[in-house]
């Protein structure tokens, strides 16, 4: 079963936060991991935020929310 990363975003950000991680935290790929950790962030949970871009082999970023919303987006047709 793959995640299905554009519909995590787009619940991310019609504030259906919770929807958006209950589907996204089933999955272990990098992309996967990395919008997981974003979630964490719009938490403000920092350090599992952290914990997660970690096993996305990334680190925290410091952009905004909505930048690194912008890069995940895009990352999608990457992959």
């Amino acid at each position: 079963m793959t995640c299905d990363h554009l519909k995590v975003l787009e619940l991310a950000k019609a504030d259906h936060w919770e929807e958006s991680h209950a589907m996204v935290q089933k999955h272990g790929d990098e992309l996967s991991c990395q919008i997981h950790g974003y979630l964490h962030r719009v938490e403000g949970d920092l350090s599992n935020a952290r914990y997660w871009y970690s096993r996305g082999n990334s680190k925290l970023p410091s952009n905004t929310l909505e930048q690194e919303w912008e890069r995940l987006y895009a990352r999608i047709s990457e992959v």
